[in-house]
Order: structure tokens, then sequence, then C-alpha cells
């Protein structure tokens, strides 16, 4: 018993410091959006709410964070449809060259994002195609999608056919059984896989650079801001990026706990 208990407790120690290792980086950050700063924000100055509610007064800032905002979105909802798709086709239909599209679809997840980057710039570059907005939509839609097709299947595996099944046989349209049944029990994988594709996008910088242009993203501002002192402005948002995170986490986990305590008082 002795030893279970040292090594529970030298298991706590390490979660605890690799917490604390993880979470300084994010800390330091939400202090220093409240910093006094004037050209760079590297230096303590004091503390001040000017910051927060003078998020733009950092040129630029806001139309990088808008760009990445709306590219996100773009290639979530395109991403996440062609992905869902894909995943259905893939999990329920037997077709020609099914395991080579599957082993297609994993290759952008293990390859290199210089790699990815690169020969996309090169395509657009021998196509003609003058980078900017447009560019990098393709790009982040052509990583993403292989994300949601992996998060959609693992969804439609843990699927019942029999239940789509009784909807056929109740007379169901194959389009009536895919929204009424199939899709309601596919839509929380959907929605993680939506969130992961607009995470990776927003976070992108590798790929967004090599496709973008003339166009300039978040992680791309953070980073050409960085060379001189990234500004106290860029820590507010990072810092309410991260503050709205956790607050969906949170909602999500307690309206998912209260829907299982519903289910079992009704069994």
């Amino acid at each position: 018993m002795k030893g279970f208990r040292f090594k529970g407790l030298g298991l706590g120690i390490y979660a605890f410091l690799a917490l604390t290792f993880l979470m300084i980086p994010i800390i330091y950050t939400f202090i220093f959006s409240f910093n006094a700063s004037l050209k760079n924000n590297i230096a303590w100055r004091g503390f001040t709410w000017h910051n927060w509610t003078n998020v733009c007064d950092a040129a630029g800032i806001c139309d990088a964070f808008a760009a990445s905002i709306i590219i996100g979105i773009i290639a979530t909802v395109i991403a996440t449809v062609l992905g869902t798709m894909i995943a259905i086709a893939l999990m329920r239909y037997r077709f020609r060259f099914r395991s080579q599209t599957s082993l297609l679809l994993f290759l952008p997840m293990a390859s290199p994002e210089v790699v990815l980057g690169a020969g996309l710039a090169a395509q657009f570059l021998s196509l003609g195609v003058n980078k900017g907005f447009g560019t990098i939509v393709i790009a982040h839609v052509m990583f993403c999608i292989s994300f949601v097709v992996v998060t959609v299947k693992a969804r439609v595996a843990s699927l019942d056919p029999a239940l789509e099944e009784a909807g056929r046989d109740l007379y169901g349209s194959p389009i009536a059984v895919f929204w009424r049944i199939t899709f309601p029990l596919l839509l929380p994988g959907i929605l993680a896989a939506a969130l992961l594709s607009f995470s990776l996008s927003f976070d992108d910088f590798i790929i967004t650079n090599f496709n973008a242009g003339a166009v300039t993203t978040f992680p791309m501002y953070i980073y050409i801001a960085a060379s001189r002192g990234i500004p106290a402005q860029a820590n507010v948002i990072a810092s309410a990026v991260f503050i709205i995170t956790i607050l969906v986490v949170l909602i999500t986990q307690l309206t998912s706990a209260a829907r299982a305590k519903r289910l079992a008082r009704i069994r």
C-alpha cells in the first residue's frame, strides 16, 4: 500500500509540475495584456485597462484577427461538409480505390507543414494563381479535411446500423432517414470536427505564410511583431480567445453532465 501511495503522490506532483509548465506562457500572456507598454511589451511598465478597452490601437491587429476568423469559418464550413460526406462514404460504402483514398487522406496529417505549404505554393505559382485570401482558404481546407474525416469516421463507426434500418422499414426516404436519424446521431462528432478544424485553421502559420500573398492573418501578425516586441493588444486578443475557449468547454461539459443525469433518471 505504501508503494502505491508513493507512486500516486509522485504522479500527482508530476502532473502538477507539467500543468504549471504548460500554464506559464498563458499566465504570462494574460498578465502582460494589462501592461502599460509603449513601443514594446517585453518589460513591465505598470497596470492599465487601456489595452482591453482599446484593442484596435495597435495598427493592423484587428484586421489580422478578423482575417483569421473569416478564413477559419469559411475553411471550417467547407472542410466539415466535405469531410463528413467522405467519412460516411468510406464507412458505409464499398468502391474502387477505397483503401487508397483513406491512405491519401492521412498524408496531410503525417506530412510536415513546410512540405505542404511549399507544395501548394508551387502549385499556385505554376497555375498562375495570385496568392491571397482564396489561396489561404484552399490551403486550410486541404489540411483540415483529413482531421474532419478521422473525427467523423470514429463517430460513424459507433452508430448502430439497425437504427437506420428501422427508419427505412417505417417507409422513410433516404433523405428523411439521414436528417432524422443519422445526422442527429453524428452531430456531436461533426461539431467536434468543426471545432478542431477551426482551431487548426485559426492557429496555422507555416502553410498560411507560404500561400498568403498580401493577406496577414493573426499568427502572421504575431510573428512579424515578435521582432520588435508583441504589442499588448495581441496579448489581449490571445487571452480573450483562451477565456472564451475555456467557457465553451465548461458549458459543453456541464450540459453533457446535465443531459446524462436526466437520462439516468428516466431509466
